[in-house]
């Protein structure tokens, strides 16, 4: 029963013991905190503020499977876009079953020939005409018309 009595008074010695170091410690930690501010704003007042950016960097671990970030589309897939492509002749069906056009990619040099119903990259003629070529062009979902019209170069300007 004494030895419970005495657990209380060395509990309270315990805990002021500390406290009493601690004040002892707080008194002169004013002296060393005011230099260490000091030798802060100093170095501050030299040095310009830097500002670090980090950035967020992605690493994919295929295992297996494609790259989400890659492009569903090659360039071949691209390729030949109707700004590239010359109409340079047509041997023209008026039955339409046997139409045939010749095209020239200005890039490349390379030429197709060209029936109803083919694929030339994402276009798909939709007709051919005796001086024109209609293409079927679908992107992002909706699909378009072009004509890609045969150029005349037997006519000549006229004066000016």
């Amino acid at each position: 029963m004494k030895q419970l009595k005495r657990i209380p008074l060395i509990l309270a010695a315990l805990l002021v013991v500390p406290t009493a170091s601690l004040l002892t410690q707080s008194a002169s930690a004013p002296k060393s905190a005011v230099a260490d501010s000091a030798r802060t704003l100093g170095a501050a007042s030299d040095t310009t503020h830097q500002v670090l950016i980090n950035r967020e960097v992605f690493n994919y671990d295929a295992g297996g499977r494609r790259d989400p970030f890659a492009s569903l589309m090659n360039t071949s897939e691209l390729r030949p876009l109707l700004t590239e492509l010359k109409l340079v002749a047509v041997a023209f069906d008026p039955l339409g079953h046997n139409s045939v056009a010749v095209l020239r990619d200005l890039t490349s040099k390379e030429q197709y020939r060209v029936r109803v119903g083919q694929t030339l990259g994402r276009m798909r003629v939709a007709s051919i005409r005796e001086k024109e070529v209609v293409f079927t062009i679908e992107e992002f979902g909706y699909s378009r018309q072009e004509t890609l019209n045969m150029v005349d170069t037997t006519k000549t300007r006229p004066p000016q």
